[in-house]
């Protein structure tokens, strides 16, 4: 193999993108793990700036729930997409005027700007994902602003 700047001069490369370190666009963890602070959500604007899972675009959350578990309280005033993934178990969105029951693997439901509220039917794990990313939202307590 010829170095580069060798293979630069015959004209073979172009240009060359410098590439930050590895290191600094890698992150490798545990959902579970990671999330246990905030209410199972690894991935939004509320990680510190410069983590690779700092974003204003998307939020992840990794959510394992008991049977019977269930949010008491609506999300109101929802603007953002919501898209709920089912990983195992049962898990019924609640949405007005409609209940929509995830009930086999790969089951999932998304919309927008809905309030909703949820039941876990079974013990159940789920993955949500929202978008954008709102500042402000905690996820410690789960408030919305």
């Amino acid at each position: 193999m010829r170095p580069v700047h060798e293979l630069r001069r015959r004209g073979a490369i172009k240009r060359v993108l410098a590439s930050l370190p590895v290191s600094d666009l890698i992150y490798a963890g545990n959902a579970e793990v990671d999330g246990k602070d905030r209410r199972g959500w690894i991935l939004g604007h509320f990680m510190p700036p410069g983590d690779v899972r700092h974003s204003a675009d998307v939020e992840i959350k990794w959510a394992i729930h008991q049977r019977g578990e269930r949010r008491e309280e609506w999300v109101a005033d929802e603007r953002r997409t919501t898209a709920i993934i089912l990983i195992s178990g049962r898990f019924r969105a609640e949405l007005p005027g409609r209940s929509v029951t995830l009930a086999e693997q790969g089951d999932y439901i998304v919309f927008h700007g809905i309030s909703h509220s949820w039941e876990a039917e079974t013990d159940c794990v789920v993955v949500g994902v929202r978008w954008p990313s709102v500042p402000g939202y905690e996820p410690r307590s789960g408030r919305i602003p």
